[in-house]
């Protein structure tokens, strides 16, 4: 059975003080915005959820957005007080999302004085000619004076998110921003393919021919670099897009990849609790209007069936290094993995897109490059009998 009584929280700061043109997630740009409101508001939602869902230990705590460091030294302070005061967190991971040149040494203080001890920063590409296309407002140089910073504060837990495949990125350019991500010898690296999505300004610039994205062997040849790259300076890759060295794996985002249950507080943030996926309202006034009536600002729930579920536990767990393991899925579903997927787990093994060890099913290398097709092989619409 899950813990239901150890339960990790996303906490969705929406402010951004720039908006980057590839972005998709809810935020707005913070000039003029609620944000005071907002953040009691956020505590308030914490408090009518632990009324209806409590809970004796928070597991792990992230903050993200948005951008959390755009708030001010005084507004985080009211944030992460009111947070630690409310959530029943001790210890373990607790992070913040970070932009290089948001940071401050008076706010970097106050992290470190709530426990704070993770940070991710998003650095995306250091070129800065890419930096400046993709409508990022910060530059390679301010990377390392944030870094520079954030270690004379005492935070090493560290990790730096790349985009690869951006308009206009040559291979070379591409490159030289891994071989200096490498070089700063940081714990923890995320890496993602640009997505282009609707009601984005890269998509609408797409669309009317403005600026080409790399073709897809260029794309793929950067992710196969990064994996080699990787693996040379000791870095495990434990999640299709994040490598870590031993120990520094994101404790968050393994509650999500190993499907467990987690708080979305926030606007817009969503959650998990029991066989529950709920979602709040988006717009930050569509949000406040039911807290500040005493009710919370949820737009709508899924209650998962155990199909549901099990399909969950694979296209999830199959993002891990470590794949899913058979005794975990009859555990939680009473079933063995090969009664309800056999047929299919045989017919990956076969394309070579998985393999089957003693304990787990994993993709294989060529499956970590396909693997929307292999998930989509485990929903149930798509699944032999």
């Amino acid at each position: 059975m899950i813990n239901q009584n150890s339960i990790s929280a996303y906490i969705h700061i929406p402010f951004c003080e720039h908006i980057c043109y590839y972005c998709d997630f809810n935020k707005v740009f913070l000039k003029g915005q609620p944000v005071d409101d907002y953040l009691q508001a956020l505590l308030k939602e914490i408090e009518l959820t632990l009324e209806q869902q409590p809970v004796t230990e928070t597991k792990t705590l992230y903050i993200g957005g948005g951008t959390p460091t755009a708030l001010s030294a005084q507004q985080l302070d009211v944030l992460l007080a009111g947070v630690t005061k409310r959530l029943p967190y001790q210890s373990g991971e607790f992070t913040v999302e970070a932009n290089p040149g948001d940071l401050t040494a008076d706010k970097l203080a106050v992290l470190k004085n709530y426990g704070v001890n993770r940070l991710s920063m998003g650095v995306q590409t250091f070129d800065d000619r890419l930096l400046k296309k993709i409508g990022r407002k910060h530059t390679a140089k301010e990377v390392y004076e944030t870094l520079d910073l954030v270690a004379q504060h005492g935070f090493s837990n560290v990790s730096i998110d790349l985009i690869y495949a951006l308009p206009g990125q040559s291979l070379a350019s591409f490159r030289d921003s891994l071989n200096q991500a490498l070089a700063l010898d940081l714990p923890h690296y995320a890496l993602y393919s640009l997505i282009l999505e609707n009601k984005t300004l890269f998509m609408n610039w797409v669309r009317k021919g403005r600026f080409e994205l790399p073709e897809q062997e260029v794309e793929a040849q950067m992710f196969q670099e990064t994996m080699d790259a990787m693996k040379q300076h000791g870095y495990e890759h434990y999640e299709i897009s994040n490598f870590a060295k031993a120990g520094f794996e994101s404790q968050h985002n393994q509650v999500y990849w190993n499907n467990l249950p987690y708080y979305g507080f926030g606007a817009g943030a969503s959650g998990y609790l029991g066989n529950v996926r709920y979602k709040n309202h988006g717009p930050i006034q569509h949000y406040l209007q039911p807290l500040k009536a005493g009710k919370l600002p949820i737009i709508e729930r899924e209650i998962l069936t155990v199909e549901n579920q099990m399909e969950e536990e694979l296209f999830l767990g199959l993002r891990k290094q470590a794949g899913v393991s058979y005794a975990t899925f009859a555990q939680r579903f009473g079933k063995s993995l090969t009664s309800v997927y056999g047929a299919v787990i045989d017919e990956l093994v076969t394309a070579g897109l998985l393999t089957k060890t003693e304990t787990s099913i994993q993709l294989t290398d060529a499956g970590v490059f396909r693997g929307n097709d292999v998930f989509e092989r485990f929903l149930f619409d798509h699944k032999q009998s």
